[in-house]
């Protein structure tokens, strides 16, 4: 799919708590060790991203990296939260007091620290408590200026990590100062340091209101793509639902733009079994083995001559007939 023999995929680790009183009985404290030997039972699950700090909390970096050897798992990278600090919810890099921004970007340098010594180089920011609630509560450009000036510093402090933004137009802030895809691009562009890029989370694309694929295509011409979040929802909020399960044709759509674009990294289910208590081992075997289907697919659509030439025309009923046949077969019912 990916320009590998194995594709890498990694879940959502805190989906794997789900049911602990089963899965571990008589075990009072659930570690990050646990829920890493957890997920391996999945087939396919071949890689492994944690939240910084939350997932070092219960366990050293020594556990952690022996408990990934053991495995035979890849560290993908790490993912900051900035929640772990009760004034955070006023903005972590936007946060009208200094001393707190200055808390959260040393929050990520210790991050970015752990990472390097961990052998990753990929470190994922959801600045999700960036933001405003009200008219004539924030000042905009001012808002603006911390989250560069923090991002400054924290690009420049270990130049081997990657710095990826991941973006999503609301939750927990009304607005997020940053919601979309172009509005990234934008920060990135005014940053202008080459160690940074974005990562699309399908579920946040379209409860942005864009297109998958084009978001794709869009940060392949002007940045880098880092990162891809695969799930799939309503468009409504943050769903984080099973792969494919709403939107099978975006999702081929964009595992064909991934092909064009040469993406070679991480697949990430940050899917939310934990919503409705779905078995989490199921779940995510469920996301392999719909991903593997859809790449499929996908890698018969991205050199397709005949789909190029109606792309090309913008002809639709001929590009659709050409998906509809490789997803469900080119034999009518009789």
């Amino acid at each position: 799919m990916m320009k590998m023999t194995t594709p890498r995929y990694a879940a959502r680790l805190n989906a794997f708590k789900i049911g602990a009183e089963r899965y571990w009985p008589g075990k009072n404290q659930i570690t990050t060790i646990d829920l890493l030997t957890r997920a391996a039972t999945v087939e396919g699950l071949n890689a492994v991203d944690f939240n910084y700090p939350d997932h070092f909390d219960d366990c050293s970096r020594t556990e952690i990296r022996q408990c990934i050897d053991k495995q035979g798992i890849h560290l993908n990278g790490l993912a900051m939260r900035y929640y772990t600090d009760p004034a955070f919810k006023l903005g972590g890099f936007t946060n009208p007091d200094p001393r707190v921004r200055q808390s959260a970007i040393e929050l990520t340098l210790r991050g970015i620290d752990e990472l390097s010594e961990l052998g990753g180089s990929l470190m994922t920011l959801w600045l999700g408590q960036d933001g405003f609630d009200y008219s004539f509560q924030a000042n905009y450009q001012q808002l603006w200026d911390h989250t560069l000036e923090a991002l400054n510093v924290i690009c420049d402090h270990n130049k081997a990590v990657d710095i990826s933004l991941e973006y999503k137009p609301n939750e927990p802030r009304s607005y997020s100062l940053m919601p979309d895809v172009g509005s990234n691009l934008l920060a990135l562009s005014e940053l202008n340091r080459a160690n940074t890029g974005i990562t699309l989370d399908f579920a946040h694309v379209l409860y942005a209101d864009e297109m998958p694929a084009h978001a794709a295509a869009m940060v392949g011409r002007y940045s880098r793509l880092l990162g891809v979040h695969l799930n799939d929802g309503y468009g409504k909020r943050d769903d984080g639902l099973m792969i494919g399960s709403v939107h099978p044709v975006q999702t081929v759509e964009l595992l064909v733009e991934l092909n064009r674009l040469n993406y070679d990294s991480t697949i990430y289910f940050d899917t939310f079994p934990d919503l409705s208590g779905l078995d989490p081992v199921a779940e995510a075997t469920v996301n392999v083995e719909m991903a593997n289907r859809l790449a499929a697919v996908a890698s018969k659509l991205t050199n397709h001559a005949e789909l190029r030439a109606a792309i090309a025309n913008q002809d639709a009923p001929a590009s659709q007939r050409i998906v509809n046949n490789a997803l469900y077969g080119d034999q009518l019912p009789a």
